[in-house]
């Protein structure tokens, strides 16, 4: 995919906090259907945000990355994602992902009663994400709930009201796993999350550079191992594959962008070597440089993706 606006982007700040706003300050609430392979190369990148969001995967399938959870949701499953949890989408092919992303503010203030029984137990607990499968009978209640939310927006005057009742009913499940602390992974430390986040925003802005793993390590403070661990616990890969694909996706974006020789773009992107360039960018994307500059230029001029 290229640099064609007409392919979203999630728009994110240098610590991957999204910019955009959801829903408005009196009414902080969004429902969106969404197509993940339509996103720039077929993949929703890593961000976190302030809401909470709840997903229903409708068709196809996704890979998702979770905090420090990584699974693969099918159609008819879901997900609830806590608030400031880093997370992921990427698909093969069109994916369809009905979700809404809300601030618990919405269900009451944060100085009231309900917010400091209801609220703060599932923000502040276990519950990093909870997969949602129909064959779970709590669950299949929690996927029927999420999507009567769905179908309640733009029906007038009463899709507020509708919508806040069943939020609360959903809501309720979410405080009673929290309670049994049955998550599927603890919450990362605030530490450990600003830590990462100081990382990733070290590689964006020097990946074009020669980067090492120490280099990295010493943004945080830490020892490389230190560093591997928790790139491997929250992100499921390393340092340095991150820092490799991360130049591969800028270098996607230059062949559809530019018309700028490969060679070019490869060292723009951080690669001493075309030819390892080469190899990388095929075993990523599946075909070569130029392949994937000629079929994005015929996708572009037949309108669609490729």
């Amino acid at each position: 995919m290229g640099q064609n606006n007409s392919y979203p982007r999630i728009r994110k700040d240098e610590t991957l906090r999204e910019t955009a706003r959801h829903g408005s300050p009196d009414y902080p609430f969004c429902y969106y259907e969404e197509d993940i392979w339509a996103f720039d190369l077929h993949c929703v990148d890593w961000h976190w945000h302030p809401e909470v969001e709840l997903v229903y995967l409708e068709r196809g399938e996704g890979e998702c990355f979770l905090g420090s959870g990584r699974c693969t949701l099918r159609a008819g499953e879901g997900a609830f994602i806590n608030a400031q949890t880093i997370h992921r989408f990427t698909a093969e092919s069109q994916t369809i992902l009905p979700n809404i992303v809300f601030l618990p503010s919405l269900l009451a203030p944060e100085d009231s009663l309900l917010y400091r029984r209801y609220l703060r137990p599932v923000l502040d607990g276990p519950l990093e994400y909870l997969v949602l499968s129909p064959e779970d009978a709590r669950q299949r209640e929690m996927l029927q709930t999420l999507r009567e939310i769905f179908d309640a927006q733009g029906r007038g005057e009463t899709a507020e009201l509708e919508t806040v009742g069943l939020l609360w009913k959903l809501w309720r499940h979410l405080y009673e796993a929290a309670r049994r602390a049955d998550g599927p992974a603890v919450r990362p430390p605030v530490q450990a999350r600003a830590q990462l986040q100081v990382m990733l925003q070290y590689i964006q802005a020097h990946y074009a550079g020669h980067l090492t793993l120490e280099d990295i390590a010493g943004r945080v403070s830490l020892s490389k191992n230190s560093v591997l661990h928790l790139f491997r616990t929250h992100l499921h890969t390393s340092p340095v594959r991150y820092l490799i694909d991360y130049r591969l996706r800028q270098a996607a974006r230059l062949l559809t962008g530019t018309g700028d020789s490969i060679s070019a773009i490869a060292l723009a992107s951080g690669f001493d070597s075309a030819g390892y360039f080469a190899r990388q960018f095929r075993a990523r994307f599946g075909v070569t440089p130029g392949e994937y500059r000629r079929r994005a230029a015929e996708r572009d001029g037949n309108g669609g993706p490729y």
